[in-house]
């Protein structure tokens, strides 16, 4: 595949396969019940901090915890206008009974095109790309 401004691609890296191997997380789903229209998928690092529940933490569960994000994320763009937002909310990954500063997490969420230029969502950590 050639390019008339910048040559010929030496290496591409789609969407479905960051699903497969595991980079990405596909949410859709939920994503999709949470009134989200495009498919949304979100790096394994927010999964793994954010979403799967550290072991020994009670009262939490990842359905909850994907839910929060969502909430936060409605929240959020509810008032913006553009392709990357970044927003808050708080996670709790311990038993302590009151949540701190040190609880809220920034995440960040980019609009942009899928593998077939349709529109897609990307929940990451705000270093991410």
């Amino acid at each position: 595949m050639t390019n008339e401004l910048f040559g010929e691609v030496i290496s591409s890296y789609s969407r479905a396969q960051a699903i497969e191997d595991g980079v990405f997380v596909d949410v859709s789903a939920t994503a999709k019940e949470a009134g989200i229209k495009f498919p949304v998928a979100m790096t394994r690092t927010v999964w793994g901090k954010y979403v799967e529940v550290p072991l020994g933490v009670k009262c939490q569960d990842e359905r909850g915890r994907l839910w929060d994000i969502f909430w936060m994320f409605r929240c959020a763009a509810a008032r913006f206008n553009g392709d990357t937002l970044l927003f808050k909310l708080y996670v709790r990954n311990h038993n302590r009974e009151r949540l701190t500063s040190r609880d809220l997490v920034t995440l960040k969420a980019i609009c942009g095109p899928g593998d077939d230029a349709e529109p897609v969502m990307t929940i990451m950590l705000p270093d991410e790309d």
